[in-house]
């Protein structure tokens, strides 16, 4: 993504694979995904308690629904993953580190929640992307 700025200011602690802010240029056109889950188009459900298949799975299905947008992971400066627990974050980071451009990794939250809207569903990640607008 042409001109979105990433930046970890010294007077914020260190980060793993994020960024602390991120400035989007005017006149970029925003993209939105709604939470993706780990369940594919044909509603195969990626195998229960795994969480390298699940994460895999959401990460496929959130580059799909930028792509229907218009947008590429690169245009992605805003994550928000939802997770049932943190006993995996290593797992987890490194699936999605897969995916994203490491020299500017765009924002994110992490949110631990008691439950997803199934059981067995063990996380949930929704992106906002920044494209450079149609001239």
């Amino acid at each position: 993504m042409t001109g979105v700025e990433f930046s970890t200011p010294p007077t914020l602690p260190p980060t793993n694979g994020y960024s602390h802010v991120a400035s989007v240029p005017p006149g970029s056109r925003l993209v939105w995904t709604s939470g993706q889950v780990p369940i594919a188009a044909d509603g195969a459900v990626a195998a229960e308690g795994d969480w390298e298949a699940q994460t895999r799975l959401v990460m496929e299905n959130v580059g799909a629904a930028l792509e229907a947008g218009g947008a590429t992971w690169d245009d992605v400066f805003k994550l928000t993953i939802f997770v049932v627990d943190t006993s995996a974050l290593a797992t987890v980071r490194a699936v999605r580190d897969e995916f994203l451009n490491l020299e500017r990794p765009p924002t994110s939250s992490l949110v631990q929640v008691a439950g997803l809207f199934r059981p067995g569903i063990l996380i949930e990640i929704e992106a906002v992307a920044a494209v450079p607008a149609a001239e």
